[in-house]
């Protein structure tokens, strides 16, 4: 048998790194290529994408990036930005070679530790967070079913979106999606990402993203953008404006979401990651979603301990509150400067 071959990811290797992640099991849309491109453009990151090589055929990939910060430190994470990363193999020689290549590539650069973002445990020896979860479900075929499907009190908030009028529609831009993201994440007390990784995001992932923004009556409500990965839509920036509350829509706009999904033939609803215990996890449980574990291993390189740049660690309390009094217009100017390296 011919030796197999770590190699990293160049411009010429696009085609087929997809049409891997697309036919391989353990592969998700954050595998995909389009990844570094983004990463590297809106951010400024280092992405490096390694590869196992056998016979001019792919046999697994493991996409990293390297995320330097004063604030928050000096990481290799798979994948950064994303809430799935980690080795993609269709053997465990390929994933052990990979696994090594990165570890290997995380002591080069001197990083503090290496994080590795994923669905199953991979390494029993390493240190392991279990702050987050993810949410996914299988969508029925029939779109009435799926309503019924929903437990009753959620139900009836979607119910009430439908009565309020509330109408969903794509979105050819991200102008109206931006300003219901930037007013959530304000509210919550966290830094905005800047309008620009957005346009970024729809640009390349164009033929596998989508934006659903619900209005009232020519008013904006709530909008959300969505990723689809072979049978699967993954809703994974969203917001709403003061309106959406009073008019339920962000309960209308998932429920819309779901319908159309349903209606194209999709299987699987990907609610994404949330901390454990926290408004957003109620919120998918709301909906008859059980959490499942997300695996966040960690190798450690020059740290010490287990890194902490989760906005419930208690150093950064104050900066939250601080935060959330900020005039909306200054925290859309300042607030890029600090989200592009969180990670």
């Amino acid at each position: 048998m011919a030796d197999l071959n770590i190699k990293e990811f160049t411009a010429a290797d696009g085609a087929r790194w997809d049409a891997f992640v697309a036919s391989n099991a353990e592969a998700t849309f954050f595998h995909r290529a389009g990844w570094k491109d983004v990463i590297e453009r809106a951010f400024g990151h280092r992405m490096y994408l390694l590869y196992a090589e056998r016979n001019g055929q792919i046999e697994g990939v493991y996409p990293l990036g390297h995320v330097q910060s004063l604030l928050f430190g000096n990481a290799l994470i798979s994948v950064p930005f994303c809430v799935y990363g980690g080795v993609a193999a269709a053997n465990d020689e390929a994933r052990a070679a990979l696994d090594i290549a990165a570890q290997t590539l995380a002591v080069k650069l001197g990083v503090d530790y290496l994080e590795v973002r994923s669905l199953v445990p991979r390494h029993d020896d390493w240190l392991r967070k279990d702050l987050y979860v993810t949410f996914r479900k299988a969508i029925d075929p029939d779109v009435e079913k799926n309503m019924t499907n929903i437990p009753r009190k959620q139900r009836a908030m979607v119910r009430k979106g439908i009565e309020a009028g509330l109408v969903g529609e794509l979105d050819v831009n991200v102008d109206r999606f931006y300003e219901a993201y930037a007013h959530s994440v304000h509210a919550l007390g966290t830094p905005v990402f800047p309008k620009n990784y957005f346009k970024i995001l729809y640009e390349v992932f164009n033929k596998e993203a989508d934006i659903l923004t619900v209005t009232k009556e020519g008013r904006l409500v709530a909008s959300v953008m969505n990723f689809y990965h072979r049978d699967e839509v993954l809703p994974y920036y969203g917001g709403g404006t003061s309106a959406a509350r009073e008019y339920k829509g962000n309960d209308f706009m998932y429920w819309d979401l779901m319908r159309r999904s349903c209606e194209r033939g999709l299987k699987v609803f990907d609610y994404g990651r949330s901390k454990q215990d926290t408004g957003s996890y109620s919120f998918k449980k709301n909906w008859g979603f059980e959490p499942q574990p997300l695996y966040y291993e960690y190798f450690l390189v020059k740290a010490k301990a287990l890194p902490n740049v989760s906005p419930t660690n208690p150093k950064y309390e104050m900066f939250i509150k601080l935060w959330k009094k900020l005039p909306f217009s200054i925290t859309k100017i300042i607030g890029p400067f600090i989200a592009k390296n969180l990670g």
